[in-house]
Protein backbone atom coordinates (compact mmCIF):
# COMPACT_ATOMS: atom_id res chain seq x y z
CA UNK A 1 0.00 0.00 0.00
CA UNK A 2 2.83 2.35 0.46
CA UNK A 3 3.98 2.47 -2.29
CA UNK A 4 0.68 2.67 -4.82
CA UNK A 5 -0.03 5.58 -2.26
CA UNK A 6 4.11 7.06 -2.66
CA UNK A 7 3.86 6.62 -7.15
CA UNK A 8 0.21 6.85 -7.46
CA UNK A 9 -0.26 4.05 -9.22
CA UNK A 10 -1.53 0.71 -8.72
CA UNK A 11 0.01 -1.47 -11.19
CA UNK A 12 -1.04 -5.37 -12.13
CA UNK A 13 1.89 -7.05 -9.54
CA UNK A 14 0.81 -4.63 -6.67
CA UNK A 15 -3.21 -5.51 -7.32
CA UNK A 16 -2.63 -9.11 -6.85
CA UNK A 17 -0.69 -8.77 -4.27
CA UNK A 18 -2.98 -6.43 -2.28
CA UNK A 19 -6.05 -9.16 -3.49
CA UNK A 20 -3.75 -12.31 -2.39
CA UNK A 21 -3.00 -10.49 0.94
CA UNK A 22 -7.13 -9.65 1.89
CA UNK A 23 -7.98 -13.11 0.19
CA UNK A 24 -5.95 -14.86 3.00
CA UNK A 25 -7.19 -12.38 5.53
CA UNK A 26 -10.81 -13.20 4.62
CA UNK A 27 -9.91 -16.87 5.09
CA UNK A 28 -8.35 -16.77 8.46
CA UNK A 29 -10.47 -14.46 9.90
CA UNK A 30 -14.33 -15.46 7.63
CA UNK A 31 -16.97 -12.97 7.85
CA UNK A 32 -19.63 -11.86 5.24
CA UNK A 33 -17.15 -11.01 3.26
CA UNK A 34 -16.16 -13.07 0.28
CA UNK A 35 -13.18 -13.25 -1.80
CA UNK A 36 -12.01 -10.63 -4.24
CA UNK A 37 -12.40 -12.11 -8.11
CA UNK A 38 -9.62 -11.53 -10.62
CA UNK A 39 -11.76 -8.84 -12.30
CA UNK A 40 -14.40 -5.86 -11.57
CA UNK A 41 -17.07 -7.18 -8.95
CA UNK A 42 -19.98 -5.38 -9.42
CA UNK A 43 -21.71 -7.14 -6.55
CA UNK A 44 -18.84 -6.29 -3.79
CA UNK A 45 -20.72 -3.48 -1.80
CA UNK A 46 -17.76 -3.19 0.45
CA UNK A 47 -17.48 0.89 1.44
CA UNK A 48 -13.23 1.06 0.29
CA UNK A 49 -13.76 -1.01 -2.62
CA UNK A 50 -16.72 0.95 -4.13
CA UNK A 51 -14.51 3.97 -3.08
CA UNK A 52 -11.84 3.22 -5.00
CA UNK A 53 -14.49 2.34 -8.21
CA UNK A 54 -15.78 6.23 -7.47
CA UNK A 55 -12.11 7.35 -7.62
CA UNK A 56 -11.39 5.84 -10.95
CA UNK A 57 -14.64 6.50 -12.78
CA UNK A 58 -14.23 10.07 -12.00
CA UNK A 59 -10.52 10.00 -12.70
CA UNK A 60 -12.06 8.56 -16.36
CA UNK A 61 -14.48 11.06 -16.30
CA UNK A 62 -11.49 13.92 -16.33
CA UNK A 63 -9.53 12.04 -18.77
CA UNK A 64 -12.64 12.31 -21.40
CA UNK A 65 -13.36 15.71 -20.76
CA UNK A 66 -9.87 17.10 -20.61
CA UNK A 67 -7.36 14.77 -23.01
CA UNK A 68 -3.87 15.24 -22.45
CA UNK A 69 -3.78 16.99 -18.94
CA UNK A 70 -0.95 16.98 -17.11
CA UNK A 71 -1.87 16.33 -14.21
CA UNK A 72 -5.04 14.03 -13.38
CA UNK A 73 -6.79 13.76 -9.76
CA UNK A 74 -4.94 10.21 -9.64
CA UNK A 75 -1.82 12.74 -9.24
CA UNK A 76 -3.17 15.23 -6.60
CA UNK A 77 -5.68 12.81 -4.85
CA UNK A 78 -4.65 9.21 -4.53
CA UNK A 79 -2.96 9.29 -1.22
CA UNK A 80 -5.84 11.45 0.54
CA UNK A 81 -8.47 9.88 -1.17
CA UNK A 82 -7.22 6.10 -0.38
CA UNK A 83 -6.46 7.00 3.45
CA UNK A 84 -9.12 9.85 4.16
CA UNK A 85 -12.35 9.64 1.69
CA UNK A 86 -14.31 12.56 3.49
CA UNK A 87 -11.37 15.04 2.93
CA UNK A 88 -10.94 14.51 -0.91
CA UNK A 89 -14.22 13.26 -2.14
CA UNK A 90 -16.53 15.78 -1.64
CA UNK A 91 -14.53 17.83 -3.74
CA UNK A 92 -13.75 15.33 -6.39
CA UNK A 93 -17.86 14.99 -6.46
CA UNK A 94 -18.23 19.00 -7.09
CA UNK A 95 -15.41 19.50 -9.78
CA UNK A 96 -16.70 16.37 -11.50
CA UNK A 97 -20.10 18.64 -12.48
CA UNK A 98 -17.07 20.89 -14.52
CA UNK A 99 -15.84 17.43 -16.00
CA UNK A 100 -19.41 16.27 -17.10
CA UNK A 101 -20.38 19.46 -18.78
CA UNK A 102 -17.41 19.10 -21.25
CA UNK A 103 -18.77 16.01 -22.96
CA UNK A 104 -21.13 15.10 -25.01
CA UNK A 105 -24.84 14.77 -23.29
CA UNK A 106 -25.27 10.75 -23.97
CA UNK A 107 -21.55 10.40 -22.64
CA UNK A 108 -22.44 12.24 -19.50
CA UNK A 109 -25.54 10.89 -18.57
CA UNK A 110 -23.60 7.38 -19.10
CA UNK A 111 -21.05 8.90 -16.63
CA UNK A 112 -24.18 9.65 -14.64
CA UNK A 113 -25.56 6.73 -14.32
CA UNK A 114 -22.30 4.52 -13.67
CA UNK A 115 -21.56 6.91 -10.53
CA UNK A 116 -25.39 6.42 -9.26
CA UNK A 117 -24.86 2.41 -9.26
CA UNK A 118 -21.00 2.29 -7.77
CA UNK A 119 -22.43 4.99 -4.50
CA UNK A 120 -25.59 3.25 -4.32
CA UNK A 121 -24.89 0.83 -1.70
CA UNK A 122 -22.40 3.50 0.04
CA UNK A 123 -23.92 5.24 2.80
CA UNK A 124 -21.29 7.97 4.11
CA UNK A 125 -18.05 8.49 3.08
CA UNK A 126 -15.39 7.09 5.96
CA UNK A 127 -12.97 9.75 7.23
CA UNK A 128 -10.46 7.53 7.72
CA UNK A 129 -9.38 3.85 5.83
CA UNK A 130 -7.55 1.75 7.44
CA UNK A 131 -4.67 -0.58 5.97
CA UNK A 132 -6.66 -3.65 4.90
CA UNK A 133 -9.45 -1.29 3.44
CA UNK A 134 -6.60 1.07 1.72
CA UNK A 135 -5.49 -1.92 -0.08
CA UNK A 136 -10.08 -2.61 -0.88
CA UNK A 137 -9.82 0.69 -2.02
CA UNK A 138 -6.96 0.23 -4.35
CA UNK A 139 -8.19 -3.21 -5.58
CA UNK A 140 -11.47 -1.24 -6.44
CA UNK A 141 -9.68 1.03 -8.21
CA UNK A 142 -7.69 -1.38 -10.06
CA UNK A 143 -10.63 -3.18 -11.08
CA UNK A 144 -12.48 -0.38 -12.43
CA UNK A 145 -9.73 1.39 -14.74
CA UNK A 146 -9.40 -2.65 -16.19
CA UNK A 147 -12.36 -3.01 -17.19
CA UNK A 148 -12.65 0.24 -18.44
CA UNK A 149 -9.91 -0.91 -20.89
CA UNK A 150 -11.08 -4.40 -21.05
CA UNK A 151 -14.27 -3.45 -23.16
CA UNK A 152 -14.78 -1.87 -26.38
CA UNK A 153 -16.03 1.75 -25.65
CA UNK A 154 -19.46 2.37 -26.08
CA UNK A 155 -21.07 5.16 -28.16
CA UNK A 156 -23.46 7.17 -26.43
CA UNK A 157 -26.13 6.38 -28.75
CA UNK A 158 -25.98 3.02 -27.50
CA UNK A 159 -26.44 4.08 -23.94
CA UNK A 160 -25.28 1.26 -22.10
CA UNK A 161 -26.37 0.69 -18.45
CA UNK A 162 -24.23 1.30 -15.74
CA UNK A 163 -23.98 -2.67 -15.31
CA UNK A 164 -22.77 -3.06 -18.80
CA UNK A 165 -19.99 -1.19 -18.20
CA UNK A 166 -19.30 -2.20 -14.93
Amino acid sequence: MGRCRAEQQVTYARAAALKACLNRQIRLHPREEKEFLPMLDPDNTHPAYRLGRLFAVLEKAQEEASPGLNATIRDRYYGAASSTPVAVFTTLLRLKNAHLKKLSPGRAQWFEKLLGEVLAPVADFPAHLTLPNQGRFALGYYHQRQDFFSKKPDTPTNDPTPGDAA
